[in-house]
């Protein structure tokens, strides 16, 4: 006599259920999705800037969206205007980019003499007070532009002397520090101390092994934080805006006080120069060092 099967043996089990394929893609290689995705994110964030371009090439005499023709009509006014400064003008775009290139130079270097041994230290050391120090480092980052400007020149304005174009880098000097820094200490923590206790064992005194050992390896970081400080001050509008004065204005303030004044299309010639330099200065720090030291 056989024994009887249960009827629920009788019935196939339900097949799992199928989730939708998300990619076909081998890792390393983007779905078409995903480079769909990217490619729209990248168009967006790069539309302003081809929007300023293909304005720059306007040949009409109004501001108008999208061109009706086009021509180098602008950027023959913009190099006659600089080559030859209208005489009412108050300033002329050569001597705003000359108080640029001081500040973004004069920032670059102090940022720098100043985020090495401070990013060495937080790296090497430990002491009371230190995690304080790091956020205090990088409060520019998070810290409102307007109210960092306005206390600056609440600042500025009590002292018994007049800064002039120093008061400019100081406040560009505090926005550069948390780039310079991050990217010391990110170089220096790639670092182990045995390089430093090697060169001890041969004879090689602390501050002699800092020196010959240290910071030539920390020569990414240190260009990168470098290069960084130049950007961030060359291109810095907003606390500059309240510290300015009309014989230390910078090149974003004089592009903004001629749009402000006459809508005038050869702001758009000036700002692809300005873009360009930028450019250039971020090939250059690719070509230097690739991704080592960089830390943002």
């Amino acid at each position: 006599m056989s024994t009887p099967v249960p009827s629920a043996r009788l019935h196939r089990a339900s097949p799992p259920p199928r989730w939708p394929r998300l990619s076909n893609a081998l890792p390393g290689q983007l779905g078409k999705a995903t480079a769909l995705l990217a490619a729209i994110v990248l168009f967006v964030a790069a539309l302003p800037i081809l929007t300023m371009i293909t304005m720059s090439f306007s040949a009409a005499d109004t501001l108008e969206f999208p061109p009706h023709a086009y021509g180098l009509h602008w950027y023959r006014a913009a190099w006659q205007s600089f080559v030859s400064p209208d005489a009412t003008s108050s300033l002329s775009m050569g001597a705003a980019l000359s108080t640029s290139l001081i500040v973004a130079l004069s920032t670059m270097l102090i940022a720098t003499l100043v985020s090495v041994p401070a990013a060495y230290a937080l790296s090497r050391y430990r002491f009371r007070g230190k995690p304080a120090v790091e956020q205090l480092v990088a409060l520019p980052l998070v810290y409102p532009l307007v109210m960092l400007g306005l206390s600056l020149l609440l600042v500025f304005n009590v002292l018994p002397v007049e800064l002039g174009v120093f008061r400019l880098i100081v406040a560009h000097v505090i926005l550069a520090l948390p780039f310079t820094v991050k990217n010391c200490a990110a170089s220096v923590a790639s670092i182990g101390p045995e390089f430093e206790e090697a060169a001890c064992v041969m004879g090689a005194s602390p501050a002699r092994a800092l020196v010959d050992v240290i910071l030539p390896l920390m020569r990414p970081g240190i260009l990168a934080g470098m290069l960084f400080a130049f950007i961030v001050s060359f291109n810095e509008f907003t606390v500059t805006f309240f510290l300015y004065t009309i014989d230390t204005m910078t090149l974003p303030v004089w592009l903004y006080s001629r749009t402000v004044s006459s809508l005038d299309p050869t702001v758009f010639c000036f700002a692809v120069f300005i873009v360009a330099i930028d450019f250039a200065l971020i090939w250059l720090l690719e070509k230097l060092i690739g991704d080592e030291g960089v830390a943002l």
